[in-house]
């Protein structure tokens, strides 16, 4: 089944608090191979289109996790928010993966990058692929607007805060749950970004939060929260690496650390309403 001109496959779909969770397939010209990803569509899309939350997920996770996980639906289905789910990397046969099979690099863990390294960057081009080939595609095929907001969890709380700075004319807001603030500076980063980029540091910051937003400050509004139980934290987060960087710009991020909670989806469904609607209230939702 098509949408239309065979641009997207619809894989599955469900009746979600009056909306439809659906799940399509389509060929990635960016990431030269066939991608999946999710989506939600709330009850208003059926009336024209609305406001999305692009949704960016973290180490081994697919499309799949945030709409099965988060309970992220229903105030969804409220505020009149899409919300997109693509995959973490491309995948597909000869889409090359870690030589030792690990978890922190290559398949489902694409950071969010741009590749410049064989034999990562034929098909590791994720910063292209969730700025600019998926949004055009959605707008141009679903009830989805070009308001737009991002998000996301460990490295795809990374991805959104890196994204989102550096392309705020796309974006209405940006938070992050667990994010990876200072890549640059932990061994996650600096075993993907060494990978995908290759050994000059220096055209790595591009892809680090904490550099950026040092550098750069912010034009859009920024809520990230962070779990003290965090088992990842603070070795590989570096959360507070963000709190300087926003210190030091004078921005006005919220960055809230919360006692107790760890890195899993218990977290993020605990506080994913709060992420809604503060995203609605940015893309002027009248719920929000």
């Amino acid at each position: 089944m098509t949408t239309s001109a065979s641009a997207l496959t619809k894989v599955s779909e469900q009746l979600c608090f009056g909306g439809k969770q659906i799940r399509f397939s389509h060929h990635s010209a960016v990431l030269n191979c066939q991608m999946q990803f999710s989506v939600f569509l709330p009850p208003q899309a059926e009336a024209g289109k609305v406001p999305a939350l692009y949704w960016l997920s973290g180490l081994t996770c697919t499309d799949e996790n945030f709409s099965s996980k988060a309970g992220a639906q229903r105030v969804a289905a409220e505020l009149g928010l899409a919300l997109i789910m693509p995959d973490t990397s491309p995948r597909g046969e000869g889409v090359p993966d870690d030589a030792n099979g690990a978890y922190d690099f290559g398949l489902g863990a694409g950071f969010y990058v741009n590749a410049t390294e064989p034999p990562f960057a034929e098909h590791y081009q994720m910063y292209d692929y969730i700025a600019a080939e998926l949004p055009a595609l959605l707008e141009a095929e679903l009830p989805v607007s070009d308001k737009r907001a991002i998000s996301g969890h460990s490295m795809g709380g990374h991805g959104a805060l890196v994204i989102g700075l550096r392309s705020p004319e796309r974006y209405r807001s940006i938070s992050a749950f667990s994010p990876i603030c200072n890549p640059i500076n932990c061994a996650w980063g600096i075993k993907a970004l060494t990978g995908y980029l290759g050994e000059d540091k220096a055209h790595w910051q591009q892809y680090d939060a904490s550099v950026l937003l040092s550098a750069k400050g912010s034009a859009l509004p920024i809520l990230v929260d962070q779990g003290l139980a965090d088992n990842f934290y603070p070795a590989q987060l570096q959360t507070e690496a963000l709190v300087n960087a926003a210190n030091s710009a004078g921005v006005a991020a919220e960055i809230r650390l919360h006692e107790g909670y760890d890195h899993s989806y218990y977290f993020i469904a605990s506080f994913i309403e709060q992420h809604l609607r503060f995203h609605a209230q940015h893309l002027a939702l009248t719920h929000g």
